[in-house]
């Protein structure tokens, strides 16, 4: 009981919407219907442009059940942590909703649930619990298999196994998304207040910070985590809220924009992420919604002037944060510097011609 309590911290169901034991039309389209974070998002406009073709993404979870209609061919081969397997069996729900949030691709048409990046490829990462070590041993295995994006729908505990484990994350180029954590806790939970990580904390259907989600100085980006259906073990959905889901539609979000610009390094996907979000709160930066709720037609058209190649966030600097780039606020002081020394000459040259017309 201690392990599924655990398991579902970030992610509290509130209802099994369908179990799809005889799957038909009707019921089916419902879910793809309550999925209301689809349209809020504008995912339909995003997949004109991005499906996240070719990006691994990597859930260290409780497994991903990959028997489920809507992930069919959308989960490949992973792993289980202290255990023999490859991830794709879930004994508790949390590990397919998440995977379904990111990369289901529903049945035909608009039958059954869409994620963010239907196209992606989730990598399942079975976790024995959300301890440090097994968290960190997760976060291993998904470098060592490739993935491209980690999503840490969980909190556990501050270790530095843990800390060095997402250090190696972040510098082999992995966008690695975490959720904040869940009231009644107090501030940005581990892993989500580690530098480099995006920290995701949650907004309700009006877009405003969700009453479950804590919210700290760490927070990067918002998105919907109030009563998200998704994919649930045993061919069924679920109904949650809770920042497990903002953590896995920001991990798909990432997806589409690693997929339309496979150049970019992890920090500039983040940065993309970042530069385009909408702003709410307090303007700029906040400890409710971050740098704003992300915004995935923004993130893929619009045009975002690249962090410094001299000055780009390293893992130790909070990613999103750029320095002034070449020709801003330093090019100005420096042409400032000089337009003061050549006056400070003028002035000189000015006095000596003024004594000597008067020594005349």
């Amino acid at each position: 009981m201690i392990a599924a309590f655990r398991f579902m911290s970030l992610w509290i169901v509130t209802s099994v919407a369908v179990q799809l034991l005889s799957p038909g039309a009707a019921a089916a389209d419902s879910i793809r219907d309550a999925q209301w974070h689809l349209p809020f998002l504008r995912i339909s406009e995003t997949h004109s442009i991005s499906l996240g073709d070719r990006v691994t993404v990597a859930v260290v979870d409780t497994g991903v059940d990959a028997s489920h209609p809507d992930l069919a061919n959308a989960v490949g081969s992973g792993s289980v942590v202290n255990g023999v397997g490859d991830g794709r069996t879930d004994s508790n729900g949390h590990g397919t909703s998440m995977a379904g949030l990111i990369a289901a691709r529903g049945q035909q048409d608009v039958v059954g649930a869409l994620g963010v990046a239907p196209r992606a490829v989730i990598i399942p990462i079975a976790i024995p619990d959300y301890g440090p070590s097994s968290v960190s041993a997760g976060i291993d295995q998904a470098v060592v298999m490739g993935a491209k994006i980690i999503c840490l729908a969980l909190t556990s505990s501050d270790d530095r196994l843990l800390e060095t484990a997402i250090q190696r994350a972040l510098q082999e180029d992995i966008v690695v998304v975490a959720g904040v954590g869940n009231r009644p806790s107090v501030g940005v939970q581990v892993p989500a207040n580690y530098a480099g990580v995006v920290a995701a904390v949650g907004i309700d259907q009006a877009g405003n910070h969700a009453d479950i989600s804590v919210a700290g100085p760490e927070a990067m980006l918002a998105a919907p985590a109030v009563d998200i259906v998704s994919t649930d073990r045993a061919r069924g959905y679920a109904k949650g809220t809770g920042t497990s889901a903002s953590t896995a539609i920001i991990a798909g979000v990432a997806a589409l924009v690693r997929s339309r610009f496979p150049e970019l390094k992890a920090t500039e996907v983040v940065h993309r992420m970042t530069a385009t979000a909408i702003d709410r709160g307090p303007p700029g930066r906040d400890r409710e919604y971050g740098f704003g709720i992300v915004n995935p037609v923004a993130a893929l058209t619009a045009d975002v002037p690249p962090l410094s190649a001299e000055l780009s966030p390293s893992p130790s600097r909070a990613v999103g944060q750029s320095d002034p780039p070449a020709g801003g606020a330093g090019g100005l002081g420096a042409l400032v510097a000089a337009l003061v020394v050549v006056a400070g000459l003028a002035t000189v040259v000015g006095a000596v011609v003024l004594l000597s017309r008067r020594a005349r």
